[in-house]
Order: C-alpha cells, then structure tokens, then sequence
C-alpha cells in the first residue's frame, strides 16, 4: 500500500481578510531578517486571494508577481511596497527595547572639551577656536 501526499498550501486555509492579517502577522515575527519569508507570505495571502486582479492593481504581470513573491523570489522593496499596499496592508514601526539595539554613548565633540590656557603674557584664558566662517552659496551643497 502506498501513501499518497499532496504539497501543503496555506493559501488554500487563508479564507477570510482576519486570517490573512493574522497569517503575514505571523511571519513578519519570525521573519527576523530573513526577507524571503517575508516575500514568501505576501505570495501566499496574495494566492488566497486572487492574484490577477492583484497584477492589475500593482501594475505588475501576473508571471512576475508568482516568481517575485515565490520562496526563490527576491523582490524589490518598490514591489513589496506595491504588493502591500494593493493587499491593504502597510508597514508600521515599533520601536524594540532590546539590549544589542540600545544607543551607543557617542564620544565628546572637541568643542565641548575645555581648551588649554595660553601662556603667561597672552590676552588670559584661551577662547574656544572657531571653525572659519564659509560664504557663498550653501544650496549647492
């Protein structure tokens, strides 16, 4: 007797716009840096809907979008952008407090360390140097 098995799809059980959220949600957590699993769950919620009518409101083909949001697929951020926003999704930044993303203490500027003073016979304490003033045009910079 033999087993036969069939490719598991999870589109195919993303049937309501709840169950999409929650699904790329999901992977978006575990994702870490990982962007092909990012572009992978935007492919899977795309094919649980339907993704001509997504390749008609992207702008994108329709063969293009399938590779793009494939598990091979390295899509641009312009795509993911595009693919989000035509799902009705769109990125949102929370901040994480987690010790290896704290600040870094940035080192003094050397105008805020007290200058040294000047010899016996100068005008008395040392004046904090000035960088020289620049004139001219600063628009094309």
């Amino acid at each position: 007797m033999t087993l036969k098995t069939t490719r598991w799809d999870s589109a195919k059980y993303l049937g309501t716009e709840e169950d999409r959220a929650a699904y790329l949600e999901a992977c978006l957590e575990d994702a870490g840096d990982d962007a092909g699993l990012v572009a992978y769950a935007l492919g899977v919620v795309a094919r649980s809907r339907n993704m001509s009518q997504l390749a008609r409101d992207t702008g994108l083909t329709r063969e293009g979008l399938y590779k793009a949001l494939s598990e091979e697929g390295n899509p641009s951020f312009g795509t993911v952008l595009k693919v989000m926003g035509a799902l009705g999704y769109r990125f949102s930044v929370v901040r994480e407090t987690r010790a290896d993303y704290a600040p870094k203490a940035k080192p003094k500027p050397a105008s805020d360390v007290p200058a040294a003073p000047r010899a016996r016979g100068s005008r008395g304490a040392a004046a904090p140097r000035r960088a020289p003033r620049r004139s001219g045009n600063r628009a094309g910079r």
